[in-house]
């Protein structure tokens, strides 16, 4: 049985109370919103925080809401209630489907929103017990300095495995963070780096508040799938998230295209305007599907073929197109 390592649990009332722990704990805290990603690898000793700051009593941080036009976030909503909120399936059908494809129930009932956005990077040579990671040398990620996916590689390669991020990515989020300096809010878009070791640009003192999502017009398509091994509990081998902005005749004003579970960050397709102007048809689709294969190459950084993953691509761009059209 893997245990957890001694620490102090702190449980703020208020926002800023947590901002002051994690300012007066600085590099001996780590933040815990749901457990369901931390929890493990405290056990596994990947992370051994002398103080965990829980987030579940601060109010402000949850729910969902109209603000403008924007359809507002808290980061402690819960996968769960993302899933099942009316008004996200609605707007958002994409990422209603990525919330209900996240794990099984009972964790979906505890894991949130911002857990999920800010998720530790995966790889199959790190997330092991210290046993295991200690037999093999350990890697860049944690303790060693040898990369075992990327033979010579200097950065870490770990995959980014959360699943509302692509989705959030094409709907143009952005997200709020607050740190004791007042509160900054950034474009989803800026908010990762190719950096397997720490895939975001949070700070130690910051804390993930919200999210924001522009409220669509009409024309708006969208749609996600994920490739796992098993159909429920496993993180992504591969997902994929489209979104497509129609006009009233049905041709592209733009289309967007993230693929995530490959590298260190969720991947945005590029070099997608000239597809604007046109019907998205079979034919279309098909292109979108070989762009957005030519641009991936997944790594051997999760226990699943590479050579597979990457011509699932269009096979599951195509399914995402099928559910966002229906």
């Amino acid at each position: 049985m893997l245990t957890l390592p001694p620490f102090e649990y702190h449980a703020p009332m208020e926002l800023a109370d947590a901002l002051a722990l994690l300012q007066k704990h600085a590099g001996k805290v780590k933040l815990i919103a749901g457990g369901t990603d931390l929890v493990p690898n405290m056990k596994h000793r990947l992370f051994m925080p002398e103080h965990v700051v829980g987030l579940k009593q601060i109010s402000e941080l949850n729910g969902v809401r109209g603000e403008g036009g924007f359809l507002v976030i808290g980061a402690m909503t819960s996968i769960a209630d993302l899933a099942r909120n009316p008004r996200v399936a609605l707007l958002f059908p994409s990422l209603a489907r990525a919330a209900t494809a996240i794990a099984g129930p009972q964790l979906r009932e505890m894991g949130t929103l911002g857990g999920n956005l800010c998720l530790d990077t995966r790889c199959v040579y790190y997330n092991q017990t210290h046993f295991w990671r200690k037999a093999l040398g350990y890697c860049l990620k944690k303790d060693g300095t040898v990369c075992h996916v990327v033979k010579g590689g200097q950065k870490c390669v770990a995959a980014a495995s959360n699943d509302t991020a692509p989705v959030l990515l094409t709907l143009g989020a952005s997200v709020e963070l607050a740190s004791p300096n007042g509160r900054r809010a950034i474009p989803l878009e800026e908010f990762y780096v190719a950096d397997g070791v720490a895939n975001t640009v949070i700070e130690p003192n910051e804390i993930l508040t919200k999210v924001r999502v522009p409220i669509p017009r009409a024309g708006l398509v969208t749609g996600y799938q994920k490739l796992r091994i098993r159909a429920a509990i496993d993180y992504p081998s591969l997902c994929v998230a489209v979104a497509a902005q129609q006009q009233a005749d049905g041709k592209l004003e733009w289309v967007r295209m993230v693929i995530s579970a490959l590298g260190s960050k969720p991947h945005t397709v590029k070099r997608l305007e000239g597809f604007q102007g046109r019907a998205l048809d079979a034919a279309t689709i098909a292109e979108l599907g070989q762009a957005a294969h030519r641009q991936c190459h997944p790594l051997t950084n999760i226990n699943v073929e590479t050579g597979w993953r990457r011509e699932m691509i269009p096979v599951f761009v195509r399914r995402a197109f099928a559910e966002a059209m229906k």
